[in-house]
């Protein structure tokens, strides 16, 4: 279904031969090194877990185009992989940001043979919404593109996203079977493989947001103008919008206490995908807040391996 939005000689050559694939085996070495020491999350990660590091998706210079690729050590073939995307109301944070405190379900996730790319994406106060799910389908794009050279399966894919990120990647995963032009660059629509959502505690109907009205809360900065005054583009940039009995299983998690986005925001996807025929679980954690350690306990991180190696299988 299409929705639309409203927005010289031969031993000589051997000799070089030789001496250009030292150095490449040097650079290649030398470089992942740095990308190891530069990346301040890789020490969560279980020993040898190999990192491509700060690579660009989009065949440009800006810093928010770059992902990075961590995979299980002594990767052989082709491995299931899950797209993290993190939060931040859209205006803060980076690819590192939320992997720092999940350290328990990222290395699970690797010691269950399944590979993680972290993402970047524009904030919104650089570019507006769609800009960011542009973002997030472009550097999906380059993983499908480039699957075999990461040791990828392009076929086996999930997508996890926290907060700000968790309504990212609900869109993905909802969007991706609609058509939706605007939410790629240049319009080139692609479907994707997606498999599976894992939605922490994301914003799913931007208009019943409790700051909705506020100009200046970070939905509005989002769309350009408050989603009460503009409930068109609130409802375009809505994951509810986006559901029909055709979209992947969600396992959705969120917190009592959250007082930065309300459980009813996941409740409420919940409660459409329910109704709507789509397989998912939603998690209340108990007395947790908005984000942290509690999303990263035992029981936690094993409902989402078991959520996860089902789908991926």
């Amino acid at each position: 279904m299409k929705i639309n939005v409203p927005f010289q000689n031969s031993k000589p050559a051997m000799t070089s031969r030789k001496l250009l694939f030292i150095l490449a085996v040097i650079h290649c070495f030398s470089s992942d090194l740095f990308s190891q020491s530069e990346n301040r999350v890789y020490k969560l990660f279980p020993q040898g877990t190999i990192l491509h590091g700060n690579i660009p998706f989009n065949n440009d210079t800006l810093k928010k185009h770059l992902l990075d690729i961590y995979l299980p050590r002594d990767v052989k073939g082709n491995v299931p992989f899950v797209v993290f995307i993190h939060g931040g109301g859209w205006l803060v944070n980076d690819k590192y940001a939320d992997i720092g405190y999940m350290g328990n379900t990222i290395s699970a996730l690797i010691n269950n043979g399944i590979a993680v790319a972290s993402v970047d994406y524009r904030f919104a106060s650089q570019a507006q919404f769609p800009a960011q799910i542009q973002d997030c389908n472009q550097a999906l794009s380059f993983l499908c593109k480039n699957a075999e050279k990461y040791h990828l399966d392009k076929n086996r894919i999930a997508i996890m996203g926290f907060s700000a990120g968790g309504h990212l990647a609900s869109l993905q995963g909802l969007a991706n079977n609609n058509k939706v032009p605007a939410f790629f660059m240049h319009n080139a629509v692609q479907q994707f493989n997606i498999k599976a959502v894992v939605d922490y505690y994301g914003p799913s109907e931007l208009a019943s947001l409790g700051s909705s009205e506020d100009p200046k809360a970070p939905e509005a900065i989002l769309l350009g103008a408050s989603p009460v005054s503009r409930p068109d583009l609130a409802k375009a940039a809505s994951p509810v919008t986006y559901v029909d009995k055709n979209d992947p299983p969600f396992l959705i998690i969120h917190g009592e206490k959250d007082d930065m986005v309300s459980p009813r925001q996941s409740k409420l996807l919940s409660g459409w995908l329910t109704a709507t025929g789509v397989k998912n679980e939603l998690i209340i954690v108990k007395d947790a807040p908005h984000f942290g350690k509690m999303f990263d306990t035992e029981d936690l991180k094993t409902k989402v391996i078991t959520f996860l190696n089902a789908a991926l299988k």
